[in-house]
């Protein structure tokens, strides 16, 4: 900004004769506009300087910085921008001014005024240079006593300010864990306002991620831990933030999901156990799935996919955890929750007390029955039991009715399988629609049955549903020839196409007011050409030997340009075919089933033929259809028949060959282990 010379700031809007073309408008403290021409080589600091002088400014320039008009800093950095764009500013006190005098209202607290301090530290908070003067200068003390004191929108505003200073890392590491408490309150009480809730989960969230690297010797250096001593006593702090992912406020949903994931992250092996249980006891995984289809945002989707990931380390380190009902009194409580819903009693063999094995267990051994599927093996069998509390009648039954069936049908032992698998289709049965039948009728379905129903329900059902076809792997198997097959078909109905065909020369159907198109020649030959992208034709009024090549073929129709195969659109001319017998019977202007038109988007019909019998039709119709980019419908009944049919040929030959050497066909695939970590991708399937 230059000083000498004309004057480089001119009052009102007018600019003295032979001044400078002033760059941007300066709006001083007292509201006085003036037009200055600023030189984009200087630094912040002297154009400040500059001025003051000329604005004749008595004190120093260092109290004073440049705004735009929506309070952003002015820095070194993005002057010249501001300069080319002829942004208006505004000179303002300088950051560390404007904190010394934040600093020292806040400690007033003078109710009149404090509003807008709040809402003017809430923007300036994040800059360096007022933040460190404002922590100087006792602003966080301040702060912090106005959280305690205030409410409604005075405390969202100090929440949001002490939110947006927690952005930087320094400068709030004194927070201690009363503070810590006040904010779980806060959160804790569903009738706290969503502009007072946002900010405090945030502010809770940072907490628990605070970095000990960065807060040596502090109390900060374990505020996760205080964080979940804190939550221990406001036991409805987690209800309320699972509940408030179902907030029609976006901002107040996405917070909360942030926190959630933050403390699945931070949460330490001595209260692990005690938070994911709560978590599942508030169905946290339900208040997801509804959160997704109530909210479409890119922010909240990353917030999704990071719980997805956390709940597959939860699951993980279940799996992986033994069952230790020795040394784990949850465990144990587990266990005796399962065998008292048994309600069976123990008993002994020869080799000793049979408890667990009247379950299913190969031994006693609980350690080693849940070694494969540890804590998580154990939680769904417990909540298999308290969702199902009369299992053990319904196994029962299913034993007995087992005895009941091996005995009415003289099985002996090679014949195991198929009473499994006629007990198995009764349970089905039995257990359907297991939410309104009454115990009465299940206990019938087991006990009251013959042998003989039983059976004969069974082969009526074996008759309507192919269980070996029913089988996803088959199912895979029989998708896998279809594309085979139809692939076949394609390549033999294009040869068709290439070998070329005589047609008749048809009359398109038309409105009464429209005069009828008559062909010139009664004949057309068409073939298709090598490259696929052309029909070459020729017109005749008798049919002759064609030659192979596209000599004899002068016309061409653009393949691409084909948008539509319609079928049964034309009629043959009349009087002209009369003694030709290789035509089907039809009458004058009467649509043909054997005709075909080959339209297009923006120029109608460009053929309209009618095939000599219902084989060639078929293949120029199909073929055509087959050969478009957007090809694969089937047009006739022939095509498609003959596309199943080899199909299913294919599947049967494939299916000897497996029964032939005894292949068991699995109903699915086993799961393996989840990965170990989130550093893997889906990728697509081929």
């Amino acid at each position: 900004m230059t000083s000498n010379g004309p004057s480089s700031v001119a009052g009102g809007s007018q600019v003295r004769s032979g001044a400078l073309v002033p760059t941007n408008n300066v709006t001083t403290l007292e509201g006085v506009t003036v037009r200055a021409r600023i030189d984009p080589a200087l630094t912040v600091d002297d154009v400040v300087k500059q001025l003051c002088i000329n604005l004749k400014i008595k004190e120093s320039p260092a109290n004073f910085a440049l705004r735009d008009e929506t309070d952003e800093l002015v820095t070194n950095d993005n002057l010249r921008k501001k300069i080319k764009g002829k942004v208006n500013l505004k000179l303002v006190n300088a950051p560390s001014r404007e904190a010394r005098e934040t600093a020292d209202k806040l400690s007033q607290k003078n109710e009149r005024n404090l509003k807008l301090t709040l809402f003017s530290l809430q923007k300036f908070i994040r800059e360096d240079q007022f933040a460190q003067e404002f922590i100087n200068r006792n602003g966080l003390e301040e702060l912090v006593s106005v959280i305690y004191d205030s409410n409604g929108n005075t405390l969202a505003y100090a929440l949001a300010a002490m939110q947006n200073l927690m952005e930087l890392d320094y400068g709030w590491a004194t927070l201690d864990d009363e503070f810590i408490f006040l904010v779980v309150q806060i959160l804790s009480a569903p009738t706290s306002l969503i502009n007072v809730c946002r900010p405090a989960t945030a502010i809770l969230k940072k907490l628990v991620e605070a970095d000990p690297m960065n807060t040596p010797g502090s109390l900060l250096a374990s505020s996760s831990r205080i964080v979940f001593e804190q939550m221990r006593k406001q036991d409805r702090l987690l209800e309320t933030v699972v509940n408030r992912l179902g907030s029609a406020d976006t901002a107040m949903a996405q917070y909360s999901m942030m926190l959630i994931n933050s403390l699945l992250t931070h949460a330490s092996d001595a209260r692990w156990d005690e938070f994911i249980a709560e978590l599942e006891r508030l169905n946290v995984r339900k208040a997801v799935i509804r959160l997704m289809s109530l909210h479409i945002m890119e922010d909240l989707t990353s917030c999704i996919l990071d719980f997805q990931a956390n709940i597959v380390r939860v699951t993980y380190r279940k799996k992986t955890t033994l069952v230790e009902p020795e040394s784990e009194l949850s465990h144990a409580a587990a266990l005796d929750y399962i065998w008292a819903s048994s309600k069976l009693g123990q008993e002994k063999d020869d080799q000793g007390v049979v408890k667990w094995r009247q379950l299913g267990f190969e031994t006693e051994n609980m350690v080693q029955e849940f070694s494969e599927v540890g804590v998580l093996g154990l939680d769904c069998l417990k909540k298999f039991v308290e969702n199902d509390p009369d299992f053990s009648k319904v196994h029962s039954l299913a034993t007995h009715f087992f005895l009941r069936m091996w005995t009415e049908s003289g099985a002996a032992r090679e014949d195991f399988t198929r009473i499994a698998a006629l007990v198995r289709s009764q349970v089905k049965v039995a257990l359907r629609s297991e939410n309104v039948r009454s115990w009465q009728e299940v206990e019938h379905d087991f006990n009251e049955l013959e042998y003989r129903a039983v059976r004969d329900r069974q082969m009526k059902e074996l008759e309507l549903e192919d269980d070996l076809l029913s089988k996803v792997p088959v199912r895979n198997l029989r998708t896998k020839l279809y594309k085979e097959s139809y692939e076949f078909v394609r390549q033999q109905r294009i040869q068709c196409l290439l070998q070329g065909a005589w047609f008749v020369n048809a009359l398109p159907q038309s409105s009464p007011r429209e005069p009828v198109r008559r062909p010139g020649r009664p004949w057309r030959f068409m073939r298709l050409d090598m490259g696929q992208k052309y029909l070459h034709y020729v017109d005749s009024a008798v049919k002759f030997p064609v030659r192979s090549g596209l000599e004899d073929l002068p016309e061409r129709i653009d393949v691409s340009m084909i948008s539509e195969i319609a079928t049964g659109t034309c009629a043959p001319p009349p009087n002209v075919l009369r003694d030709e017998n290789g035509l089907p019977p039809t009458s004058p202007l009467i649509p043909s089933p054997l005709s075909f038109s080959l339209l297009s988007a923006h120029e109608g019909s460009l053929a309209d033929q009618i095939a000599p019998d219902q084989s060639r039709w078929a293949d120029w119709t199909d073929g055509l259809n087959m050969l478009r980019r957007d090809g694969g419908h089937v047009a006739s009944k022939e095509t498609a028949s003959f596309v199943q049919a080899l199909t299913e040929i294919g599947l049967k030959i494939k299916l000897l060959d497996l029964s032939g050497e005894k292949v068991e066909i699995p109903s699915g695939l086993v799961a393996g282990p989840p990965p170990t970590n989130t550093d893997f991708f889906f990728s697509d399937l081929l």
